[in-house]
């Protein structure tokens, strides 16, 4: 059973921003969900998994391999579907694979036909493999793109923000195959959308501001909001009101008028309901509210 294990790494970018700041993770195969808005560090902890970037400083380790200092023997075991598959249009989903496959050194032709076919199969593109991926829909292109990322039986599959863009029958199926190659192998999902941490992951962590602000299971984070969690639906004008009396971590417009989730140990009163807390609250909380409150 493959262990990703990463400790206290750093990434300082030229113009000063600090994108990776004391990241320690420990993660074991299946699913594993990095949860956090634009801009909180997912995409740079990617990308230094991935080996298309140096940390400043910390470690990084996939069982015995040294990710920062071993790159090339990392790339052996790594599948990697970054947020824009780029693929060229003319070509047809048979011939991309075999291309890589070639960059992962397998050289024999039969035995890499064997394997396209095999991986198109898996994600039931077969009947398009001579079909150019011009014509393929968003989602068609991302299991073009898991396919290639399953070249070399790969120990750690990074997939960073796959459902962005796609419809919703496309995100269901896009779940199922991650689901079932996510048995066998880590699969680091970077992600913005909650619905896929709580879909696919049994762990996670949410990042922000390029720290880790908490590591668990879903299940875990909700309890440690139960009770805490207050709703109320209130007009458009009062809405900077309420966001300067009280800790709020969400509003969305529910028939035309905002709701709002706020976080108190107590409850507030003025009107405010108990409810159940959700995935959502959690990563609005740990987000939007300073870590030590909470």
């Amino acid at each position: 059973m493959p262990t990703l294990k990463i400790d206290s790494l750093s990434k300082t970018y030229p113009n000063g921003v600090k994108a990776l700041d004391q990241v320690s993770l420990e993660i074991t195969n299946g699913m594993f969900g990095l949860l956090g808005p634009n801009g909180a560090g997912k995409s740079s902890l990617m990308r230094t998994l991935a080996t298309l970037q140096e940390a400043d400083s910390g470690s990084a380790f996939l069982d015995e391999i040294d990710i920062l200092n071993q790159p090339h023997e990392l790339r052996k075991h790594l599948g990697y579907l970054p947020q824009e598959f780029g693929v060229y249009n003319k070509i047809t989903a048979a011939q991309i694979l075999d291309h890589m496959a070639v960059l992962k050194g397998i050289g024999n032709k039969g035995e890499r036909k064997e394997l396209v076919d095999h991986l198109l199969q898996k994600v039931n593109l077969y009947e398009k493999r001579n079909k150019s991926v011009k014509g393929f829909s968003g989602g068609m292109k991302q299991r073009v793109g898991i396919a290639q990322a399953l070249i070399g039986k790969p120990k750690l599959i990074i997939v960073d923000e796959p459902t962005a863009g796609l419809d919703p029958g496309e995100r269901n199926r896009f779940h199922n195959l991650l689901a079932d190659v996510g048995q066998e192998v880590i699969i680091l999902l970077s992600t913005h959308i909650v619905d896929d941490v709580r879909e696919l992951c049994s762990r996670f962590a949410v990042m922000n501001l390029g720290q880790i602000v908490y590591h668990g299971s879903p299940e875990d984070a909700i309890a440690e909001l139960r009770g805490k969690v207050w709703q109320k639906q209130v007009s458009r004008e009062e809405l900077d009101s309420y966001q300067a009396k009280y800790q709020v971590i969400s509003d969305k417009m529910i028939a035309g008028k905002p709701q709002i989730h706020i976080f108190q140990e107590n409850d507030p009163g003025d009107g405010f309901q108990s409810v159940t807390p959700n995935l959502e609250d959690v990563f609005f909380t740990k987000t939007k509210l300073k870590t030590e409150t909470v």
